[in-house]
């Protein structure tokens, strides 16, 4: 049994013609004609001139004289589809260009109620498995590589199209409405408030530790110095400089013993204070008003502006660079990420299904919507075309078939000729 995946290959199309090829055939086709017309005038000349002397060329001139009725009726009815016989304006003839327009029109309403209806359309969409086809498509590496390279020309496209000013605009708006206009306190102190819960502020609090320590033992002088100048002047030097040694080694002491003990008093102070600063920030009708003049400085401030500039253009070059890298992390997460997509709608028969179903509703609501504008398009593009280009293109297009008429007429008629003689011939013998 064949699986849903292997479906047969669809026959490989024949080349289309070009108009130049066509129009070498149909002048060969309509030579081929007229010389059957030709050759089946001199075989009637000849044998209606000997049918005396021989009487089996009635029965050739018989079969000559139906080929040329049926070649001259067939040229008739050929040739007044698309210009007058030898320019003769005979009544029903020239019906191409007489009639263009409602052939154009015609031609519009045949697509839009065969080719563009419901039943068309969906019921081809249905029966391809476009999910799956896809799928298939974008699950090969070469295909997904393809796709990330069209999507990355497209976005570089994009970011060369979009004014920066405009994006910068953007960028200030979305900051202002989603950064600007809430409050911060309450936000901030519900936040703080979890991570003082879950202990989380520990590590921040280590790091500051780490960092105090780093500084201090880098550093003893400065520290130093900021004891020993508040003493008194009349102090000997030597008593500064102990001063100066023992806060140095003390206060380092201090850090160390905090850093190193999980459950130091310290650590506890720390926590109860950021505790109860969440609890401010959420309730204390001071601590928010403060917070808020805060973020109403920092929303006058002109570097609001430059740092959407500053944001805009660094993401900018970095999307520029990437994009245009065939081997950045950003290409081959692209890509990654396409070949994952093609496998999922190979190998996961609801999403399948859900893709085919949403196409095949998109489709329908497009053809429905759209499809008298697709007919329209037919029948304005047929109504501005010049009568003698319109007679020209269709003569291209089926010119070269419309001469078999011709040639099976000249056949048949032959044939009936001959056929009627015969008959007559026989029942005037028999009567």
């Amino acid at each position: 049994m064949t699986s849903t995946l292997e479906r047969p290959r669809p026959r490989p199309r024949a080349a289309v013609p070009t108009d130049a090829e066509r129009l070498v055939a149909l002048r060969r086709m309509k030579r081929f004609a007229t010389s059957l017309l030709a050759i089946s005038a001199v075989v009637f000349a000849v044998s209606f001139a000997l049918q005396d002397q021989v009487p089996w060329l009635a029965y050739v001139r018989a079969a000559a004289e139906g080929a040329m009725v049926g070649a001259l009726a067939d040229w008739f009815a050929v040739t007044a589809l698309f210009r007058h016989p030898l320019g003769i304006p005979i009544p029903h003839t020239a019906i191409i260009p007489t009639r263009k327009d409602e052939i154009g029109a015609s031609l519009g309403a045949f697509v839009e109620h065969e080719f563009l209806s419901d039943e068309v359309v969906l019921g081809k969409l249905r029966s391809m498995g476009i999910a799956r086809r896809l799928g298939s498509w974008l699950a090969t590496p070469a295909n997904a590589e393809r796709v990330t390279a069209e999507a990355s020309v497209a976005g570089r496209g994009l970011l060369a199209l979009l004014g920066d000013d405009d994006v910068e605009d953007v960028i200030e708006r979305l900051a202002r409405r989603h950064l600007f206009e809430p409050e911060w306190a309450p936000s901030i102190g519900r936040v703080g408030a979890r991570l003082v819960a879950a202990d989380q502020q520990r590590a921040a609090v280590d790091a500051l530790l780490e960092k105090a320590e780093d500084w201090l033992e880098a550093h003893p002088e400065a520290f130093g110095n900021m004891v020993s100048d508040r003493l008194p002047k009349w102090m000997p030097g030597f008593v500064d400089r102990f001063v100066d040694d023992r806060a140095s080694r003390e206060v380092l002491a201090l850090v160390r013993a905090v850093r190193s003990d999980p459950a130091h008093p310290a650590r506890e102070a720390i926590d109860r204070y950021l505790a109860d600063l969440a609890d401010s920030l959420q309730h204390d009708p001071q601590t928010i008003e403060r917070v808020e003049a805060l973020k109403a400085e920092l929303l006058a401030s002109p570097r609001l502006r430059e740092f959407a500039g500053e944001a805009w253009a660094s993401v900018k070059e970095s999307l520029e660079a990437a994009l245009a890298d065939p081997g950045s992390d950003l290409r081959a997460s692209l890509t990654s990420a396409v070949a994952e997509v093609g496998t999922r709608l190979v190998t996961d028969e609801h999403l399948s299904v859900k893709v085919d179903t949403w196409v095949t509703k998109a489709a329908g609501y497009v053809v429905r919507r759209y499809r008298h504008e697709v007919a329209d398009v037919i029948t304005e593009t047929v109504e501005r075309w010049d009568p003698a280009e319109t007679t020209g293109k269709l003569e291209l297009q089926v010119g070269r078939d419309l001469q078999f008429i011709r040639i099976n007429g000249t056949v048949v008629g032959a044939l009936a000729g001959l056929a009627i003689f015969t008959v007559a011939s026989g029942l005037q013998a028999l009567f």
